[in-house]
């Protein structure tokens, strides 16, 4: 509707004129000076222009962010505009490649030897993050000790190194994973964004073994797809990486690599060295393709904890591999290897040549170990009782080494990790656990006197029930009629 004018048959209706509607003229006249002496506005809130195009990202090669706009266009006497004038969203780009300055330190690096007010000379500045507020550009005058407020940092500058949250207008909002900013919305360690860390398997070890001579030796495999990596270990020892290709990552051919970040199997692998002769390796993965740990050892190995996250549709390949390559998976034991002894022979004897029959597979049949009392004697005494799946089996020669997964935990008295091995002894254990089935386990904790060894252990005719909704029952009402 246009600006209102005296003579103007807007004024009147259709059909009429000055002098023959001369009432709804003076009504109309009269309804807008009451509504301009109570100070009811004539029109209601202002109207937005369509959103603009979406701004180029904030940043080349990382994460970033794009805006658009729009105004409000309003006539005198009209409420604001409801809503925001400015719209947000993350835009993700390729990984910034290794030595790109980063964002802040850009920002910064524009008032290098340039004037400042209130300062009498120039400085070389670099970004500064002790200041209260993140999203001010705050910079340290290299080789000095104070710092200089700049303002405010550009849209889609990260509120610190390392950081999900981005600046937005002066303020540090949340950038979830879903796209969305002031979103928590987090992706879960198996790359699932809001996920909970249930298609993946966490696998965990602290690695003992090692030779008596200096060289490199075997850790593990970490396999394509592992996702956040953690590796460390503290001695004079040092760890290397190995890709596919056979060449050394850092610290191969026997020559130490200065701590850093180096590109790796499709991630980046931040390697860190301290005073103390602790070594960290960290990367956030997913890993594109095979990688080989190893130690390069020049003393007794004191022990390398490492775990990574893997794909479930991953793991039994992983397993596969290592097993087929002598390697375990966590918490290895100490080989016992009886030499055979060597036999003088004449020169003119020749020995017959031995051949090997393997053992049969037939395992005999358990001794019945049913009952209550069976079942409160073994909860009673236990350290651990817990639900778990089987996911594989080792047969040695003294001893049967169960690989399972913990879904339930009844009773502990030491931590349970998700991945366990549960120790039983002899090759043919009572009761046999069958492969890929749940079952309640009551075992004890072994801890040799060297600390070599810490084993769950099953005992023999030991408690292992195939789980369900009745022995939950019966376990959870043993455990209320235990002493103490």
């Amino acid at each position: 509707m246009g600006k209102l004018r005296p003579g103007d048959t807007k004024w009147m209706g259709p059909g009429c004129t000055r002098r023959s509607c001369p009432l709804q003229a003076h009504l109309l006249l009269l309804w807008a000076l009451l509504s301009c002496s109570s100070g009811v506005s004539a029109q209601g809130p202002g109207e937005w222009t369509p959103w603009g195009s979406w701004s180029r990202c904030s940043s080349s090669c990382g994460r970033g962010l794009g805006v658009r706009s729009r105004r409000c266009i309003r006539l005198p006497g009209e409420h604001p505009c409801w809503g925001d004038s400015h719209e947000y969203r993350l835009c993700s780009l390729p990984d910034c490649p290794l030595g790109a300055v980063p964002f802040r330190d850009l920002q910064c690096a524009l008032y290098n030897g340039q004037p400042v007010s209130g300062l009498q000379q120039t400085y070389q500045w670099v970004p500064f993050y002790g200041a209260p507020n993140q999203c001010d550009l705050n910079c340290l005058a290299e080789g000095h000790t104070f710092y200089h407020s700049f303002g405010r940092v550009l849209d889609g500058t990260p509120c610190s190194p390392g950081a999900q949250e981005i600046c937005v207008a002066g303020r540090c909002l949340s950038a979830g994973c879903d796209g969305l900013l002031g979103s928590d919305t987090r992706e879960d360690k198996c790359g699932r964004c809001g996920g909970a860390n249930d298609s993946c398997l966490f696998v965990q070890r602290l690695f003992r073994d090692a030779g008596t001579f200096a060289g490199y030796w075997n850790v593990t495999l970490i396999p394509k797809g592992a996702r956040h990596l953690h590796v460390s270990q503290q001695s004079r020892n040092h760890l290397a990486l190995l890709g596919t290709d056979g060449r050394y990552v850092f610290n191969g051919n026997w020559a130490i690599s200065s701590p850093g970040t180096y590109a790796a199997a499709g991630t980046h692998v931040v390697y860190t060295r301290d005073a103390g002769m602790r070594e960290i390796l960290q990367a956030t993965g997913p890993t594109s393709q095979d990688m080989l740990l190893q130690i390069l050892l020049r003393e007794p190995n004191p022990g390398i904890q490492f775990e990574f996250w893997l794909p479930q549709e991953l793991y039994d390949p992983f397993l596969t591999q290592t097993q087929a390559l002598g390697w375990s998976l966590r918490q290895p034991q100490p080989r016992e290897v009886e030499p055979e002894p060597r036999v003088s022979a004449p020169p003119s004897t020749v020995l017959p040549r031995r051949t090997s029959t393997p053992a049969p597979d037939l395992c005999p049949a358990c001794p019945d170990a049913r009952g209550r009392a069976h079942r409160l004697l073994h909860y009673c005494g236990s350290d651990f009782v817990f639900q778990a799946r089987i996911l594989g089996r080792l047969r040695q020669a003294q001893e049967t080494r169960y690989e399972v997964l913990v879904l339930l935990i009844y009773k502990n008295r030491f931590p349970l990790r998700s991945l366990e091995y549960v120790w039983a002894p002899g090759r043919c254990p009572c009761p046999p656990l069958a492969l890929h089935r749940e079952y309640l386990l009551a075992a004890r904790r072994l801890v040799s006197p060297d600390g070599t060894k810490d084993q769950l252990l099953l005992p023999h005719s030991g408690y292992a029930r195939p789980w369900s909704p009745a022995e939950d029952s019966r376990v959870r009402l043993a455990a209320r009629r235990c002493p103490g």
